[in-house]
């Protein structure tokens, strides 16, 4: 535990131009607190102690400002800048080395069971105001740019603008936001492989059927 103290507050400081010192980051900073709170809130969840999980989540939104769900998943060196009306629900789950800005909402649309929530990939920086809503992934050092709405999947090394959000850089390249042709479609990427496990079976389903037929030719 000491040491992902450590960790966090020197992601703080790493990230933080403002910050000054490890005892003002541990006793100011409202997002490194929240952190801290969920880490026990999370343990007691996991303990089967699910209204002191939540009990300690809400004393962390009242002293804070910010409310993660005791179920969420976090990563290493989270760093929560500002952090008021940060929002992070129960399915969210979320990589090494995020970082986000206040107003943010890692949250689920309504009409999704189960996984609701986000998958925020390593690096990501997600800027204040944006909203990321459904049970889909963020990719590793993708940005999100503030006041975007995140709806669909969003690649590695990208950066997402707009609302709906679209990529506008992908690997560092500048994208025409009407021509996503050099941005991986995620979707697409999906269906290419279903499309090939489907001609794969119906190979293997031929090469069956002609052995049976020759086996029974040999009766």
């Amino acid at each position: 535990m000491f040491e992902r103290l450590k960790e966090d507050i020197a992601a703080v400081r790493e990230r933080d131009p403002a910050a000054r010192s490890a005892i003002e980051i541990f006793l100011l900073y409202p997002g490194l607190r929240a952190v801290r709170m969920h880490r026990r809130a999370n343990w007691c969840l996991r303990h089967n102690l699910p209204f002191l999980a939540r009990w300690i989540s809400q004393r962390a939104v009242r002293k804070t400002g910010i409310e993660i769900h005791p179920g969420a998943t976090i990563g290493r060196r989270l760093f929560i800048d500002h952090g008021s009306g940060v929002v992070i629900g129960e399915t969210t789950e979320i990589g090494d080395n995020v970082t986000i800005y206040q107003g943010v909402t890692l949250g689920g649309t309504g009409k999704d069971v189960g996984k609701r929530h986000p998958t925020i990939g390593n690096g990501v920086t997600i800027g204040s105001g944006a909203k990321v809503l459904g049970p889909f992934k963020v990719g590793d050092n993708t940005k999100i740019a503030a006041g975007s709405v995140v709806l669909r999947e969003i690649p590695s090394n990208s950066t997402a603008v707009g609302i709906p959000a679209h990529v506008v850089k992908f690997n560092g390249k500048r994208i025409d936001p009407y021509d996503q042709t050099d941005a991986p479609d995620p979707v697409a990427q999906e269906i290419c492989q279903l499309r090939r496990r489907l001609h794969r079976l119906e190979r293997e389903l031929e090469h069956v059927t002609l052995e049976l037929h020759d086996g029974g030719a040999g009766i």
